[in-house]
């Protein structure tokens, strides 16, 4: 069963959380920053199944936005490994018309909109479609 959602940012700054059981306002904080100080400090080689506390921490990396779900201990890894990505193509599929550019300062507000970032290029997903369409 999935316990929260979360899309994070590479500077750790969460942009989306939804939880599926109560959590207290503050031990979401807490809780939130534990997950997120986890996952980013693994490097891209490591597997991106972690074991945290009473639960199983999955999550995928698409250039700068980090997509977090917490599940239980019978949970299939691998199928929300694939719900990850599914949903990735979803929001690619249903906003096909935003430029990479703004995914990026989705990612990071404030950036500059003509910084081009290395990253990009190397998205699995939101690339090549996404960054071919111009301004």
């Amino acid at each position: 069963m999935i316990k929260f959602f979360l899309m994070v940012n590479k500077q750790g700054q969460t942009r989306l959380s939804k939880y599926y059981e109560h959590v207290e306002i503050n031990k979401r904080t807490l809780l939130e920053t534990e997950v997120i100080k986890s996952c980013l400090s693994r490097s891209s080689e490591q597997c991106s199944f972690i074991e945290y506390k009473d639960f199983k921490l999955i999550y995928r990396q698409y250039a700068a936005l980090f997509i977090v779900v917490g599940v239980n201990d019978t949970e299939n890894e691998m199928a929300i490994y694939e719900f990850i990505h599914n949903f990735v193509e979803v929001l690619d599929e249903y906003f096909s018309r935003v430029l990479w550019l703004s995914w990026n300062s989705f990612c990071r507000p404030g950036w500059p909109r003509t910084h081009r970032d290395s990253s990009t290029a190397a998205s699995p997903v939101l690339g090549s479609k996404v960054c071919a369409t111009t301004a």
